[in-house]
């Protein structure tokens, strides 16, 4: 694997990183919405990720054994809504109960989260210090020649 490639995966880490991110923000803003533009409570979000499939060249060179499996980083692939249920919550005064004076709150845990959120950026932080690992090999490189 060269230099460019190591950092093409940090960056795609990266970008995928930044996308789940923003879900995690979405999902924490919607914590309390219990009546959305889809009707109901809002449902989690999550982003799905895949291996980022290899360029044509990167095949050809897989296929000449130059390229190891799994060399091609990551991307998203679909967000998906979380099925779980809805937690009831007795409100009879909310405009969104029902008969019995429950309200659907959204499937968000604010705990799960958290946790979510430190987990996504301490991979974005290692992602961001092999990508500089990867700068300075480079320029190290170019100060042999």
């Amino acid at each position: 694997m060269g230099l460019h490639q190591a950092m093409a995966i940090s960056v795609s880490g990266i970008k995928a990183e930044n996308i789940a991110m923003e879900l995690i923000a979405s999902n924490l803003a919607n914590i309390g919405t219990t009546n959305t533009i889809n009707g109901g409570p809002y449902r989690r979000r999550l982003a799905i990720l895949s291996d980022k499939p290899l360029s044509f060249a990167d095949e050809l060179a897989r296929a000449e054994h130059k390229l190891f499996e799994g060399e091609g980083g990551v991307e998203v692939v679909d967000v998906i809504e979380d099925t779980s249920p809805f937690q009831k919550v007795y409100n009879p005064g909310h405009p969104d109960a029902d008969a019995q004076g429950f309200v659907s709150m959204p499937n968000i845990s604010l705990s799960k989260e958290m946790a979510d959120m430190v987990y996504v950026s301490k991979l974005y932080e290692a992602n961001i210090t092999a990508y500089k690992a990867t700068m300075k090999m480079m320029q190290d490189t170019l100060q042999l020649q």
